[in-house]
């Protein structure tokens, strides 16, 4: 794109929010109502709706020579997030002919076609020749630009027009008779460009949002066991746990009961939801830099009070999650009243020993996650009883080294969650972005947008 305009410019643009036409409402699109000057199509009459074929056992060798096979599970592939390329099936074109598969060309959009995969709505771009089994379908661009038809594509909810029943799947039929806009060629070009280019700088952040994540898992499993600039280590047995640890001489290592002054949880019985109450919080609620108070549901005064008799947060304390998914903490560190459910434990340090940050870090590292694991009981939902929560041992520094082990850590916790903030802006950019240059209401006739290669070259 263009050094004269941005993304802002797009993103920034009032949409004209009118009401339709009554005749307006026939050129609807799976995009919304376009432009006059834009034509309404029907897919088949855009592109060639393909359907895979079988791939049986035998060939299913996973060799690295020939062509790729696609299947609905290489969709999820580390790296096949948009322009798939890795694949677990290579044939030669020898043995496609042989089991009556073709070979569709790069630029292709594939997708699952039947069963809840198809209810995810995944896209992928093919970027060679490739062929794919009978679970997908293939959208192969005519009249139409591959990376435009891409993002037409990702704005479809399958659900809404997928073919009900016990095995919801998607015909042929349906996929060739859904309307869909279709701007001058020239403008295609440009809106691919747009969104190509928001859709790298989404990819490259989420590639910085990973190196954080790498660096500070790397960290905290340094300073867990040996801190900052330890050599004189000392081996100690951890129950639960066959390997012996080695953590600093200077260093204690206590079971968690004897660094808190509780370790509690929440409510048993599920509580009556309200509109407007106290928040309860649940394990989905809490996320890696914050909780998702719009997820949370409200329950009663009256019973949040009954529930404090167990379980009274205050800012300081520590939840753990500790049923189905077990080993996400959280320090409290807000003073709002609320419940919790009996998924999340409330620890609550013993502040002249151990600092309430320190000991959620602490807690998600291996050397606690292994024990955790050792310790919980496995059934239909993974449990760890607060018994065995007490009896985790935690390696205890003095206070002023763990101190000085959360300066370190914050440097990175502070930067991974800046990236993955500005990560979440992209996509809602990305998200309005789509609307409003798929539908028409923003038009980039008139701006000036370097079209790159990888939009021109198929169309």
């Amino acid at each position: 794109m263009s050094k004269d305009t941005t993304l802002d410019e797009f993103a920034e643009t009032d949409s004209d929010s009118s009401e339709p036409e009554a005749e307006d409402l026939v050129r609807k699109t799976v995009c919304g109502i376009p432009p006059q000057d834009w034509t309404v199509a029907r897919l088949g009459e855009l592109v060639h709706v393909v359907s895979g074929n079988s791939l049986p056992t035998e060939y299913q060798n996973g060799n690295e020579s020939g062509h790729p096979v696609y299947k609905v599970s290489d969709m999820n592939a580390t790296g096949n997030q948009k322009y798939v390329s890795d694949s677990s099936n290579r044939l030669s074109k020898e043995n496609l002919e042989k089991i009556n598969h073709t070979l569709y060309p790069e630029g292709t959009t594939i997708l699952p076609k039947v069963g809840a995969a198809l209810l995810t709505n995944k896209r992928r771009l093919l970027t060679e020749p490739s062929s794919f089994d009978n679970n997908v379908m293939g959208w192969v661009p005519d009249e139409i630009n591959p990376e435009f038809l891409y993002y037409i594509s990702c704005v479809i909810d399958m659900e809404a027009v997928a073919q009900k029943g016990a095995v919801p799947s998607i015909s042929k039929a349906i996929a060739k008779s859904l309307k869909v806009p279709s701007p001058p060629l020239p403008e295609q070009r440009k809106i691919a460009t747009v969104l190509y280019t928001v859709d790298q700088a989404i990819e490259k952040t989420e590639e910085i949002v990973e190196e954080y994540q790498t660096i500070l898992s790397g960290l905290i499993e340094d300073i867990a066991t040996t801190g900052i600039g330890n050599e004189n280590l000392v081996e100690h047995k951890v129950p639960m746990l066959p390997e012996r640890w080695e953590i600093p001489n200077h260093w204690r290592l206590e079971f968690l009961e004897d660094i808190t002054t509780l370790i509690t949880d929440g409510a048993h019985q599920t509580p009556t939801y309200v509109e407007s109450g106290i928040p309860f919080l649940k394990v989905e609620n809490i996320k890696q830099d914050r909780i998702d108070w719009g997820s949370v549901a409200r329950i009663p005064e009256e019973e949040h009070e009954k529930l404090t008799n167990r379980s009274n947060p205050t800012e300081g304390d520590v939840l753990l999650s500790k049923n189905g998914t077990i080993g996400i903490s959280k320090v409290v560190d807000w003073d709002n009243e609320f419940s919790h459910f009996v998924s999340l434990a409330l620890i609550r340090p013993n502040k002249s020993t151990i600092h309430p940050d320190y000991l959620a870090t602490l807690l998600e590292s291996r050397i606690c996650m292994r024990q955790a694991n050792a310790r919980s009981k496995t059934g239909t939902v993974t449990n760890l009883h607060l018994e065995e929560i007490k009896k985790l041992s935690i390696p205890v520094p003095p206070l002023s080294e763990q101190k000085e082990i959360l300066k370190k850590v914050s440097v990175v916790e502070d930067g991974l969650h800046s990236e993955s903030r500005y990560l979440n802006q992209l996509r809602r950019v990305k998200q309005g972005l789509m609307r409003d240059l798929l539908s028409g209401t923003v038009r980039t006739t008139n701006t000036n947008i370097e079209v790159p290669d990888k939009i021109t070259q198929h169309g």
